[in-house]
Protein backbone atom coordinates (compact mmCIF):
# COMPACT_ATOMS: atom_id res chain seq x y z
CA UNK A 1 0.00 0.00 0.00
CA UNK A 2 1.34 3.31 -0.92
CA UNK A 3 2.45 6.33 1.57
CA UNK A 4 -0.59 8.44 2.61
CA UNK A 5 0.19 12.16 1.53
CA UNK A 6 -0.12 14.83 3.38
CA UNK A 7 -3.06 17.63 2.66
CA UNK A 8 -1.02 20.35 2.20
CA UNK A 9 -3.32 22.94 3.21
CA UNK A 10 -3.75 21.36 7.04
CA UNK A 11 -0.26 21.21 7.23
CA UNK A 12 -0.15 25.36 6.39
CA UNK A 13 -2.58 25.70 9.43
CA UNK A 14 -1.96 23.13 11.87
CA UNK A 15 1.41 22.27 13.83
CA UNK A 16 1.84 19.24 16.20
CA UNK A 17 3.04 20.53 19.81
CA UNK A 18 5.54 18.50 21.80
CA UNK A 19 2.97 16.67 23.69
CA UNK A 20 1.52 15.56 20.18
CA UNK A 21 -1.64 18.02 20.23
CA UNK A 22 -2.74 20.73 17.38
CA UNK A 23 -1.93 23.80 17.39
CA UNK A 24 -3.84 26.33 15.41
CA UNK A 25 -4.05 30.44 14.51
CA UNK A 26 -7.73 31.96 15.04
CA UNK A 27 -9.91 34.02 12.48
CA UNK A 28 -11.14 37.43 11.73
CA UNK A 29 -7.71 38.92 12.09
CA UNK A 30 -6.56 39.78 8.82
CA UNK A 31 -8.98 42.65 7.82
CA UNK A 32 -11.12 44.86 9.17
CA UNK A 33 -10.03 45.17 12.25
CA UNK A 34 -10.72 48.95 12.94
CA UNK A 35 -14.28 47.96 14.15
CA UNK A 36 -12.44 45.58 16.75
CA UNK A 37 -11.40 45.74 20.04
CA UNK A 38 -7.66 46.33 20.67
CA UNK A 39 -8.22 43.85 23.18
CA UNK A 40 -9.82 41.90 20.79
CA UNK A 41 -7.30 41.99 18.06
CA UNK A 42 -4.68 41.08 20.85
CA UNK A 43 -5.94 37.99 21.63
CA UNK A 44 -6.38 37.02 18.35
CA UNK A 45 -2.66 36.77 17.63
CA UNK A 46 -2.61 34.25 20.11
CA UNK A 47 -2.52 30.64 19.29
CA UNK A 48 -5.13 27.98 20.27
CA UNK A 49 -5.43 24.30 21.09
CA UNK A 50 -7.83 22.37 18.45
CA UNK A 51 -10.61 20.60 20.01
CA UNK A 52 -10.88 17.10 20.77
CA UNK A 53 -13.97 16.21 18.39
CA UNK A 54 -12.15 18.48 15.53
CA UNK A 55 -8.44 16.66 16.27
CA UNK A 56 -10.12 13.73 15.22
CA UNK A 57 -10.50 14.69 11.82
CA UNK A 58 -7.45 16.18 11.19
CA UNK A 59 -4.74 13.72 12.49
CA UNK A 60 -6.12 12.21 9.05
CA UNK A 61 -5.22 14.96 7.17
CA UNK A 62 -1.59 14.97 8.83
CA UNK A 63 0.00 11.60 9.26
CA UNK A 64 3.42 12.23 9.74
Amino acid sequence: MPKMKTHRGAAKRFKKTGTGKLRRYKAYKSHKTGKKSPKRVRNLRKGAVVSESDYKRIKNLLPY
